[in-house]
């Protein structure tokens, strides 16, 4: 796989770069290291709404159209987002016209009007975002589960804020934001592609313009759970949208390639053990997944599905029953061999795309101490053995690591009886 060249400018400011021999196409990729989880309760929104903002329009390009027609005329692919822990903004394009591309890239984080009339018809935009959000059991249960699992605060708050937040934001708030949260401190460009000299001189040219900031780091999240909780949402809807989760550990973990392993055991492919258990053998689901989630500073492991309401608590019991069992039985090798192929060949699959191999690495320079390259992950995966699988699974599937969110046609439905092993 690719290396990668890092460099630091005068103003601390990194940009990496993953230059791909015969790529047709080349990603850049800003970010900063802010997201939602370094709000208060009454700023919980800024980071998100902030994002739609850049896109807004500049003097060079004054409004949204004007700015869209330009990247449209590059044809290019570009949009943003916004996490609990990064905001990144990204355009992708053919190599050749990357220079550009990052022109206006530059121009619209350096020089974004934010302008009051645009901030108070977003708003509108931002509020529907949220309810189509809200409206989608499928989407919205990762929300309920996190709220679940970190309660009231700045981890377990939605991303896209609430409506009172939204509807109340001034320009000022989000100069404000904007001063303290980006800047040199808090960024880092990624190109990925084909990549030439003189895009690098470009990109150089802009970063150096971003400005020391103060850059307030988030509060660290310390879990104090002696029992399983519980969220449950009520929505009258034939179907209930579930995810039960188990605490786990934060990135830069020594075990949190395990649990990664563990999530494709459970369901994260056709033939792992709970889409074959709760779909192919019970018909309970068409929807199930298993995903191990990561942060700075913790971590957890939950299984989702799509069940019918009156058998929520069976669904439940064949998902702790799968957990339980990899306590008690070592995997097979051949099991466990094939997770590790399906996780290389997934992983090689996307680092062919240039915004995956831009997005990798953005995601390795903001959160880790040191960058991993994907072969050095798919060397920590391929060590893995089955015993490493088991004391991780006795570590994390315990009862007072559970944690259960629903969507559906529950009110006071007693969910702690089967919430155990």
């Amino acid at each position: 796989m690719n290396k990668y060249k890092k460099v630091i400018l005068s103003n601390k400011a990194p940009i990496i770069t993953i230059n791909t021999p015969g790529a047709k196409t080349a990603t850049a990729l800003l970010i900063f290291k802010t997201g939602s989880r370094y709000e208060n309760r009454a700023n919980n929104g800024i980071s998100h709404f902030l994002e739609h903002l850049f896109f807004k329009g500049t003097a060079k390009y004054p409004n949204t159209l004007a700015l869209a027609s330009e990247l449209d005329s590059l044809g290019c692919e570009f949009n943003a987002f916004t996490s609990k822990e990064y905001t990144g903004y990204w355009i992708k394009a053919a190599e050749n016209k990357l220079g550009q591309a990052l022109e206006i890239l530059g121009d619209m984080i350096l020089n974004s009007k934010m302008a009051a009339e645009e901030i108070q018809r977003e708003k509108g935009v931002i509020i529907e975002e949220l309810n189509m959000y809200q409206e989608n059991p499928m989407m919205h249960i990762d929300d309920v589960l996190e709220t679940c699992l970190y309660g009231d605060t700045p981890s377990g708050w939605e991303t896209v804020g609430t409506k009172e937040n939204i509807q109340n934001f001034t320009r000022q708030d989000f100069i404000s934001y904007l001063e303290a949260q980006y800047g040199a401190n808090s960024a880092c460009l990624i190109m990925a592609g084909g990549i030439k000299d003189k895009d690098i001189k470009k990109a150089t040219v802009i970063l150096k313009e971003l400005k020391n900031n103060k850059w307030r780091k988030h509060v660290k999240f310390t879990a104090h759970q002696v029992a399983p909780q519980i969220k449950t949402l009520f929505k009258d809807i034939d179907q209930a949208n579930l995810s039960l989760a188990v605490r786990t550990f934060p990135l830069n973990h020594p075990e949190e390639f395990n649990v990664k392993i563990l999530s494709i055991i459970l369901g994260g492919a056709m033939s792992s053990r709970l889409f074959i258990n709760l779909r192919e053998r019970n018909g309970l689901a068409y929807y199930v997944k298993t995903d191990a989630e990561f942060y700075s500073d913790s971590g957890y492991l939950t299984t989702q599905a799509g069940v019918p309401t009156e058998k929520t608590k069976k669904a439940v019991e064949i998902i702790l029953a799968e957990y339980a069992r990899l306590k008690t039985e070592l995997i097979s090798k051949e099991e466990l061999n094939r997770a590790k192929d399906l996780l290389q060949g997934r992983l090689l699959l996307q680092m062919e795309s240039t915004d995956n191999l831009a997005n990798w690495y953005a995601r390795q320079a903001i959160l880790r101490d040191k960058i991993m390259t994907p072969a050095e992950f798919m060397k920590k995966i391929k060590a893995i053995t089955p015993l490493d699988l088991q004391k991780t699974a006795k570590k994390i599937f315990i009862d007072k690591g559970l944690n259960f969110a629903a969507i559906g046609k529950f009110k006071d439905a007693d969910f702690k009886k089967v919430l155990k092993f």
